[in-house]
């Protein structure tokens, strides 16, 4: 058995995280765990607040998710050290067996494609307010119009050729690493966000509703649950963390995990700023895109609506990147099992090509036929369990096996594994429930 396992050993230790170029600082790494996890959830939290039936429900579900998303962090981590991989599929392949493994790979891409989904969905919705400022409808008495929009303003054509001008050209290439100077550009967006909503909420416009109607209590403890598609879709930053980690000047475990706090609390503050004063202003009359509740004339949301859409737009490139490289693996792989050595290049340029325009395709499509971006995050919510609770979990149960340590800390680990993935087993189902009951 020992044989077995040095041997096994010696098979993960390819290829090594040592490797890699690292050229990663740790406040670095804190702006990109930052930048991965500030997207398209944070306009969404005041409704989960609605949804969780008042402030104090939410904010626990809020406190016990991070207690989760910290450890899965950690995990990969460990997990990566373990099996020498650098990306999160790997980790899960070479840990967890090659059947995991192409789960793994196929949960990777519904999720990447279903974030880009959510990323031009709120791009979409900020265009209309801003076109709807600058070119409004109205007559001269003030009220509303009822000549038809110009077909140049039309969600339609606005998101469509943003598509074509500005996200193709930025997803094409093969390497997006001018990402990195927009990193600081989304927290500060982030941030400014969270800003306007709290400073809003205690200048109280005539715009806003005086005293909007707050839940007492949460109708039941199903619809507390609800909030945890929220809050792994707002949180989500592990499919990205494995190779954020290998990319660090420092590798040790328990520097990564201070990395990993002060990403996560920081995360953890402007989402419940943001959630608690937008829930505070609309009370259970918030929009699931918490910015299409302000009024479309107010000049610090439409400076905060810019920002945001422009965060967005340079933050969709990775997801597409992560989704299209877990493409190419797999293509590469099947080429090589079917003996299709002459096969075309899935790293060739027509064909990154072709990934590149088919996935801005078909998410544009979705996008546009999706009402509500609700109905997005709790799909893509539920998926992200498994990043964030199952493939953690199962992670740390087989790395165990490969490690030499005492009884009781192996059998804590393997408890804690346990427990993760049970608790993503019921988020997943529990909110995949529930979005098949909402759409029936």
């Amino acid at each position: 058995m020992e044989e077995v396992n040095r041997e096994k050993t010696g098979l993960l230790a390819k290829p090594s995280l040592e490797a890699r170029t690292r050229s990663l600082s740790s406040i670095g790494a804190v702006f990109i765990l930052l930048k991965s996890a500030l997207g398209a959830g944070l306009l969404n939290f005041s409704w989960a607040f609605s949804q969780a039936g008042g402030i104090g429900p939410a904010l626990l579900m809020e406190l016990v998710s991070l207690v989760f998303l910290i450890s899965g962090l950690v995990i990969l981590a460990y997990a990566a050290s373990i099996s020498g991989q650098s990306t999160y599929q790997g980790v899960v392949r070479v840990l967890c067996g090659s059947a995991i493994g192409k789960l793994c790979e196929i949960c990777f891409i519904v999720d990447m494609f279903m974030i880009s989904v959510a990323f031009l969905k709120v791009v979409g919705d900020q265009m209309d307010k801003l076109c709807d400022f600058f070119l409004p409808n109205e007559t001269l008495s003030g009220s509303v119009s009822a000549v038809p929009q110009p077909w140049y303003i039309d969600q339609r054509f606005t998101l469509s050729i943003l598509c074509i001008l500005i996200i193709f050209p930025l997803s094409a290439p093969q390497e997006i690493s001018f990402q990195k100077y927009t990193s600081i550009l989304g927290t500060l967006a982030a941030s400014y966000l969270s800003l306007v909503i709290v400073v809003k909420y205690y200048l109280k416009p005539d715009s806003l509703p005086p005293e909007p109607r707050l839940s007492p209590r949460p109708s039941s403890w199903l619809a507390v649950f609800n909030v945890f598609p929220t809050i792994c879709f707002g949180f989500q930053c592990h499919e990205a963390s494995i190779s954020i980690y290998s990319s660090m000047y420092n590798q040790n475990l328990s520097h990564w995990t201070v990395v990993s706090v002060a990403a996560m609390l920081a995360c953890c503050l402007i989402y419940s700023l943001t959630g608690l004063y937008g829930f505070l202003t609309f009370g259970d009359n918030v929009s699931a895109d918490v910015l299409m509740s302000y009024p479309g004339n107010d000049t610090m949301v439409i400076v905060a609506r810019f920002l945001f859409g422009v965060s967005i737009v340079t933050v969709y490139p990775i997801a597409l990147l992560l989704g299209r490289s877990v493409i190419q693996d797999c293509w590469l792989s099947c080429s090589s099992i079917w003996g299709c050595g002459g096969s075309a290049d899935p790293s060739g340029t027509w064909v990154r090509m072709l990934l590149t325009g088919l996935w801005v395709a078909a998410t544009l499509l979705l996008a546009l036929f999706v009402p509500d971006i609700g109905e997005v995050i709790m799909i893509t919510g539920s998926i992200s369990a498994f990043f964030i609770f199952i493939f953690p979990g199962l992670c740390l149960i087989c790395a165990v096996d490969l490690e030499n340590l005492g009884p009781k800390i192996r059998s804590c680990l393997i408890f804690w594994g346990v427990v993760s993935i049970l608790a993503g087993a019921f988020i997943f189902g529990q909110s995949t429930s529930s979005a098949i009951l909402d759409l029936f």
